[in-house]
């Protein structure tokens, strides 16, 4: 039986290949049942799987996700659309992005509490990226939803650092409101 995904190496660490298989197998009929109250965008963003050696390469699993979010994603724009039309769509997006601005006005270095110990992101390369936000809203400058999913942050600790668990909470949320939209 051919593998859905190429493996990490021998005595490298990957995906387990039951949880992945078994949750695309799952995301599949979902997708094609085309049935409401299935599986959504959101739980394909939650997905997550243990980690195992000789696994799935994590990247490849990673990358298929996020195509399998974008469809969904469409499919629901789509039906939205649909039933209830393109202005209830956008309103509902615009409420989305909306709840984004409270933390991208607050100054540079005051967007998110710093880690409560150790080390988080650092503060000047998140809010670079919070800078790119903004002007995609104010200004339409370019920024894509994958752009936002792929960023990395270096490590920073003290009052130089972001708490990790507050930036990417935030940064999922830009990437929902981002994928409505593309």
């Amino acid at each position: 039986m051919a593998e859905t995904f190429p493996r990490s190496g021998r005595w490298s660490s990957g995906y387990d290949v039951e949880q992945v298989d078994t949750f695309f197998e799952e995301a599949r009929a979902a997708y094609e049942s085309d049935a409401d109250g299935g599986m959504t965008a959101d739980d394909v963003r939650s997905a997550a799987f243990d980690l195992v050696r000789h696994g799935y390469d994590p990247a490849h699993v990673d990358a298929a996700l996020d195509r399998l979010e974008g469809a969904f994603v469409k499919r629901a724009r789509a039906r939205s659309i649909r039933t209830e039309g393109q202005g209830v769509w956008m309103e509902d997006v615009a409420k989305r992005a909306t709840t984004l601005y409270g933390r991208l006005v607050r100054p540079a270095g005051e967007r998110f509490a710093p880690p409560e110990r150790g080390r988080g992101y650092d503060s000047e390369a998140v809010d670079a990226l919070l800078d790119r936000i903004v002007d995609y809203f104010d200004s339409g400058a370019e920024l894509s939803a994958a752009e936002v999913r792929s960023a990395t942050f270096p490590a920073a600790s003290g009052d130089r650092a972001y708490g990790e668990g507050a930036v990417d909470a935030f940064l999922d949320r830009t990437v929902d409101v981002l994928l409505a939209v593309e």
